[in-house]
């Protein structure tokens, strides 16, 4: 039964990966459902997640090369504080994580609602060489390296804060962004699996079920997805998300 539900959890969050985001917002939950600590489910979401991110930096491969003097220091970046966060996560206890979990959740949520307004704001505000000056390019790699801790800790939102900092770094090429989103974001999550495969903090059984489901979800949903409304299913997501988030602060605060 447990397995049946984390499939079908899984499907449904690498679909709406693939559609408008915020599948972990499906996994997380269904982890922690079926009985999985919060911190090991947090790590084992991660653990889902990971094939559907280096899926899709293949993809985008072409257009992450067009920025080879970037890659190379966004990618040690992304491996050092991506472990960094992974290693925050495994300090932290059950119980106060599940403190801090509805906190994360809500943050992820508006990430997830206002993502697009904050991405546009961004690049409006930052331009090809001007953006690098304004910001500074120690701020920048600053800002990346937050978000890579962020990243390693709590996955959920890490797509949108890359996003949003690839806009500030100057880039408008959509499909360079998306590329180098995803490749960060494999970097990330690669080194933070690693980190809690060395602790013995993912339940291999559960997130491996979650991960076929998030695996072959995706792929399914990328090809229909001229088929369906996207902007549905993000209002969908979000109403969602918002009714997770009042969850977890009852079950953390009550």
């Amino acid at each position: 039964m447990f397995e049946i539900l984390l499939l079908i959890a899984g499907l449904v969050g690498g679909a709406l990966n693939s559609l408008a985001g915020g599948g972990s917002f499906i996994v997380f939950p269904a982890l922690l459902a079926v009985g999985v600590p919060p911190v090991i489910a947090n790590a084992s979401n991660t653990y889902a997640a990971l094939p559907g991110y280096a899926s899709g930096a293949v993809g985008y491969w072409h257009a992450i090369t067009k920025h080879k003097d970037r890659l190379a220091l966004y990618s040690i970046i992304s491996v050092i504080f991506g472990w960094v966060g992974a290693e925050l996560l495994l300090v932290v206890s059950d119980e106060q994580f599940s403190l801090v979990v509805p906190w994360l959740m809500l943050f992820a949520v508006l990430l997830f609602a206002f993502g697009n307004r904050l991405n546009a704001f961004v690049a409006a505000h930052s331009g090809g060489r001007r953006g690098m000056k304004l910001a500074g390019t120690v701020l920048l790699l600053v800002f990346l390296a937050g978000v890579c801790v962020y990243g390693g800790f709590f996955n959920a939102g890490l797509g949108i804060l890359l996003l949003a900092f690839l806009a500030t770094a100057g880039m408008s090429d959509i499909h360079a962004m998306n590329g180098l989103k995803l490749w960060i974001s494999t970097l990330v999550a690669l080194v933070a699996v690693v980190r809690f495969a060395l602790n013995g903090s993912i339940d291999w059984y559960h997130g491996s079920i979650a991960l076929v489901g998030v695996t072959v979800g995706g792929y399914l949903a990328a090809r229909n997805a001229h088929r369906v409304p996207t902007g549905v299913i993000r209002a969908a997501v979000i109403v969602y998300g918002v009714f997770m988030t009042g969850y977890f602060f009852w079950g953390a605060y009550a």
